[in-house]
């Protein structure tokens, strides 16, 4: 029969083993659940503490049933309970003590001692159950407490605190731990056992009672061990699928992220290779530092400042860093600051995730370079040139300001429309086919074309017309760039007038001389013939002679005129009284021909430095050619428009206009669209404008009149 019971106690032994490393193996398991802050924390805590504190109050139970198993016994159930109870609320103030995050030892103690006066209460209560004397002798008593202290103590900071191993190692962290547990609760719990002695009987139970006994010690213990190992299983399946969540999380992080963790005092606690790599400090350089190691001084202390108010107050702050490496190097990161809270709602460290941005903000920095570049040439562009977008058909899609300024346009009469809206007429069709078979080729086009603004009035620009091209290198749309030369062809025809006048000035030098002197004599005779000539008919004769003569004289003197023009005196005079003169003195051949005379003064009444009588003979040329353009009446504007530094005056009739070939001509010497006249007075009229500095430019067109443009210096 003893070695029944002898194979009893084995097997009562083992189990009280396996349902205690179970205990301890599962209760960790599902702290580790509540740290890690999964759902339910509640009731995974209250299920850590119930199983490590059930687990311990069945070693003890079996222990004192293999003790009493020859004896009858008056077990205590409410002291048994007690037991349980009281082990229990060790084992959770123990868990309790672990579960503020920050990383002290003294948590760590505190737990350890719970966990060891957990099991100590639930032995020493125990004993008293069964009505068991207990002699205490404290060595031993002190020995067993602090055998548990100190491997509760190891066991806890391998299992929940970080420690740097390999991952080959950290999977028998808690296995290892178990067992640690494990052994040294058997050996304290029996340490106990030796200073117990069981109650005296009288009667031996029957093989039948207690045989009852062992089999109910054992359903129940398999009934928890099923559980616990159930639970174990589940809870570590669980852990497993999370773990290889958080791993491939962390690989990725790890791949293309750069991670740091800090404590609640900024604090570096744990850098990865992807940090380490850009930092280009090692791990152990980095651990213990704050990411002041980092500033590159690029931003204030305002902008950290801000960085940590918005962590500290538990939210996530989002923004771009330049830091500098170790070796000096500068690089951006885009960077997510993300703060773990504790359960007063506190963070109690903040984990960082960066990505480095160093080659976009690079590429951003080059891209705004010439964005701002652009914007300049365009800014540059718009205060000097004319814009124009067209379509790849030609129709206008956008233009600049100036482009409605020079062409008295608005802009939403321009777009939709061709530029044929501002053809002036003035070039062929030839000259616009070929524009456009050049810029339809891609190709870009320069020149030179003359325009009409919305008022009739002409002005030349320089082009220049840009196609963009699309993939398949053809247009789809242009840009024109264009240029005001109004005053540079003004310049040009001025010039080009001047070296005719000189021309002329050189003929008239080496020929007026040599015409004038038989002009004289021919003069001469001719009268005294005249003198003696009585027939009436005769007379006649050299009357148109003598008339002739003078004619040829008169040329002869303009020609002289412009060979060897007269010193002019000049004065300060008012215009507007100068040209008042000279339409009083046609007023008569105004009327006379039906000639409507508008005047457009501008006040105060401008002064100009001149020749009076000189300026009355431009302006007396100029109108009489109006006059004369009109033989079957019209009108003539005359305005005075005072500039900042000039006087305009211009001069416009409605009367039947000039070719383009003949606009050309004007001016040069005995070239005149009358019947009657040499071409010379307005020859002259264009040299005496210019001796005053001044400018003249003349715009016609067939049947719509002449407009002769003065440019005169103005005197403040």
């Amino acid at each position: 029969m003893r070695r029944i019971f002898c194979l009893y106690n084995s097997i009562l032994i083992f189990i009280s083993i396996l349902i205690v490393y179970m205990a301890c193996y599962s209760s960790f398991d599902l702290f580790q659940l509540v740290k890690n802050g999964e759902k339910n924390s509640r009731f995974l805590f209250l299920a850590s503490t119930f199983t490590i504190g059930f687990g311990f109050w069945i070693l003890s139970f079996i222990d004192m049933m293999i003790k009493n198993v020859y004896a009858t016994a008056n077990y205590n159930i409410p002291i048994t309970i007690l037991s349980m109870v009281v082990g229990i609320c060790f084992s959770g103030m123990a868990f309790y003590a672990l579960l503020d995050k920050e990383k002290k030892k003294r948590r760590i103690y505190v737990s350890a001692f719970f966990f060891s006066l957990s099991l100590l209460s639930i032995s020493i209560i125990g004993f008293y159950s069964i009505g068991s004397t207990v002699y205490y002798q404290i060595p031993q008593l002190f020995i067993s407490f602090l055998l548990l202290f100190i491997v509760f103590f190891i066991s806890i900071w391998l299992s929940f605190y970080p420690v740097t191993i390999s991952a080959t190692l950290k999977k028998w962290v808690r296995p290892v731990c178990s067992l640690l547990m494990t052994g040294v609760c058997m050996i304290s719990h029996f340490i106990l056992l030796s200073d117990v002695s069981a109650p005296e009987v009288s009667v031996v139970r029957d093989s039948y009672q207690s045989s009852f006994i062992i089999y109910i010690a054992l359903f129940v213990s398999v009934l928890v061990l099923g559980g616990l190992i159930g639970t174990s299983t589940l809870i570590r399946e669980r852990m497993d699928v999370g773990a290889i969540n958080v791993r491939d999380m962390q690989l990725a992080l790890d791949e293309s992220a750069i991670v740091a963790f800090t404590d609640d005092n900024g604090m570096i606690t744990y850098v990865n290779d992807k940090f380490v790599e850009v930092s280009k400090y090692s791990r152990e350089e980095l651990l213990g530092q704050n990411h002041r190691i980092l500033n590159s001084g690029h931003h204030s202390p305002e902008f950290f400042r801000k960085l940590w108010n918005t962590i500290k107050r538990g939210e996530i702050w989002k923004g771009e860093i330049l830091n500098k490496a170790k070796d000096g190097t500068l690089y951006w990161v885009d960077t997510v600051i993300v703060p773990f809270l504790n359960k007063e709602g506190a963070p109690y460290q903040y984990v960082a995730i960066r990505r480095d941005i160093t080659e976009q903000k690079m590429v951003q920095h080059q891209l705004e370079e010439s964005v701002r570049e652009v914007s300049d040439i365009t800014y540059a562009l718009e205060q000097s040139s004319i814009i124009a977008f067209t379509d790849k058909r030609g129709i206008i899609t956008n233009v600049n300001s100036k482009f409605c300024e020079i062409s008295g346009y608005s802009r939403q009469e321009l777009i939709g429309k061709t530029h044929r809206i501002v053809n002036s007429g003035y070039h062929s069709k030839d000259f616009f086919r070929n524009v456009w078979q050049t810029i339809e080729k891609g190709e870009i086009w320069k020149g030179e074309i003359r325009n009409k603004r919305k008022d009739g009035s002409y002005y030349w620009v320089d082009t220049t017309i840009v196609p963009f091209l699309d993939k398949n290198n053809k247009p789809y749309q242009y840009l024109a760039i264009r240029n005001d030369i109004t005053e540079k062809k003004r310049t040009e025809e001025v010039l080009h007038r001047q070296d005719k006048l000189a021309a002329i000035g050189q003929l008239a030098a080496g020929v007026a001389h040599e015409i004038r002197n038989p002009l004289t004599s021919i003069k001469g005779y001719a009268e005294f013939l005249s003198m003696d000539e009585t027939e009436k008919d005769r007379q006649e004769y050299f009357e148109i002679i003598l008339d002739e003569i003078e004619r040829v004289n008169s040329i002869v003197e303009e020609f002289m005129l412009l060979s060897k023009p007269t010193v002019s005196v000049l004065e300060k005079k008012p215009l507007l009284p100068i040209i008042d003169n000279v339409l009083s003195i046609l007023d008569y051949q105004l009327r006379k021909n039906k000639i409507q005379l508008n005047r457009f003064y501008e006040e105060p009444n401008p002064f100009v430095e001149c020749d009076e009588n000189k300026l009355k003979q431009v302006f007396l040329n100029f109108i009489k050619n109006a006059v004369e353009a009109m033989p079957d009446g019209g009108s003539i504007d005359i305005s005075v428009k005072k500039g900042k530094e000039d006087i305009s005056i211009i001069i416009k009739d409605s009367g039947i206009g000039m070719s383009k070939e003949q606009l050309k001509k004007i001016g040069e010497p005995f070239f005149t669209t009358k019947k009657e006249g040499n071409g010379l007075g307005l020859m002259v009229s264009f040299k005496i404008i210019e001796n005053l500095n001044g400018k003249v430019y003349v715009d016609s067109e067939i049947n719509k009149g002449t407009s002769f443009h003065i440019t005169l210096p103005s005197v403040h």
